[in-house]
């Protein structure tokens, strides 16, 4: 995206600029830094939306990786005092403690957002997990996919 664009809103060319900032980040705490300088934009709400866009990405792919409780720490510190992307962060722990059969709380996940939730039933193979979630998820449409990814894999 370049600054020439005249008739893109100058928050959406810096959102932009963000995130490609945030993706070639080398390593956790050049990330780290990253992400902070993100937030000190004078747009709170398009920063936060920027980190939170990123931290997506990065988390969906560091998942099953040994290098993400690090790289979480990382994030922890960055993003003290924001409560979207603080709670963002929780639920990709969250999501990865189910994904890995490590401690996690019913609590916890009947607690976190539709979005934690939505994903959760899309996405981990936990039977436990995924009976929760079609018992005692938020919405219909979660109740339902985790419902019918369990029956799917009855069937299999």
């Amino acid at each position: 995206m370049s600054r020439s664009d005249a008739g893109t809103p100058h928050e959406h060319w810096r959102y932009g600029r963000h995130l490609e900032f945030l993706a070639v980040a080398p390593g956790e705490s050049a990330e780290a830094e990253a992400v902070a300088a993100v937030l000190r934009d004078p747009d709170p709400v398009m920063a936060e939306s920027a980190v939170v866009t990123h931290l997506n990405r990065r988390a969906a792919r560091l998942l099953a990786d040994e290098g993400f409780p690090a790289w979480a720490q990382a994030m922890t510190a960055a993003l003290a005092g924001r409560a979207f992307p603080e709670r963002r962060l929780r639920e990709w722990t969250l999501l990865k403690a189910i994904s890995r059969g490590e401690a996690w709380s019913a609590a916890e996940l009947t607690a976190a957002s539709d979005w934690c939730q939505r994903t959760a039933a899309q996405s981990l193979t936990s039977s436990e997990a995924l009976r929760l979630l079609a018992a005692e998820a938020r919405t219909r449409r979660v109740r339902n996919a985790a419902a019918d990814r369990l029956r799917r894999r009855t069937l299999a």
